[in-house]
């Protein structure tokens, strides 16, 4: 287990409840958003939180060091269901994960309608 996977869990223990504070979310929330999904294989439900960019319906997440991480992974193929917390708000939608030629992975959501 490496460096990042051992920190990951207590950074997003400290950065989820920052997203629920009226000043300091509004700030945070435009970058950073809380993830939920259930795992393939073990069938547990996971919450991490992440970089995005939106536009629309549209969700945009680039994975950082993604060979030292595995959650993107339960979105290859066809994809998975998976909530998203924006701007306080829980949105559901389905994820796709790709990996380009130089191995850098994007995640592509596209958001449930309101």
């Amino acid at each position: 287990m490496t460096l990042l996977q051992k920190t990951a869990p207590v950074v997003n223990r400290a950065v989820r409840p920052l997203l629920r504070l009226p000043l300091v979310g509004t700030f945070v929330g435009r970058s950073l958003a809380e993830l939920e999904y259930t795992g393939r294989r073990s069938g547990r439900a996971f919450r991490l939180v992440v970089g995005y960019r939106r536009r629309g319906d549209r969700v945009t997440i680039q994975v950082a060091l993604p060979d030292q991480k595995s959650w993107w992974r339960n979105f290859s193929g066809t994809g998975a269901p998976l909530s998203l917390v924006l701007d306080g708000v829980r949105r559901t939608g389905h994820a796709v994960s790709a990996t380009d030629a130089r191995g850098r992975v994007t995640v592509q959501v596209e958001l449930d309608p309101a």
